[in-house]
């Protein structure tokens, strides 16, 4: 098993750690992770967002809300319609290093339930 690289720790002070914090609240949702998946496609509208998702209308334009205060996305309106996309891939760079560890902890507890 080879050893994770670590970065060294940083002394950030109490208002960072609030607005990290509240950033990885708006992604303690699963309907926003969802939402998120859908727009690394590129930009959508709202409706197509709800037909690739699920989610009802009120439900995904709050959670777009949500993503949206966090700064995950950015919107524009065209007429009637509400665009949104990614802000960057920043994020998904995230969600894609804890789909990596979660895929890890699976296989771990997989191994283990068969050693034992």
């Amino acid at each position: 098993m080879t050893t994770p690289k670590r970065r060294p720790p940083k002394n950030l002070s109490q208002a960072m750690l609030d607005q990290v914090a509240e950033r990885f609240k708006a992604l303690a949702e699963p309907n926003r992770l969802s939402l998120l998946q859908a727009l690394q496609e590129g930009e959508l509208a709202v409706g197509d967002l709800v037909t690739r998702t699920g989610l009802s209308l009120a439900n995904a334009s709050k959670q777009l809300q949500q993503l949206h205060a966090a700064g995950f996305i950015q919107r524009r309106k065209d007429g009637l319609f509400v665009f949104y996309r990614l802000s960057d891939m920043d994020v998904m760079t995230l969600c894609d290093l804890m789909c990596g560890r979660v895929t890890r902890d699976v296989k771990a507890q997989e191994r283990a339930l068969r050693a034992g």
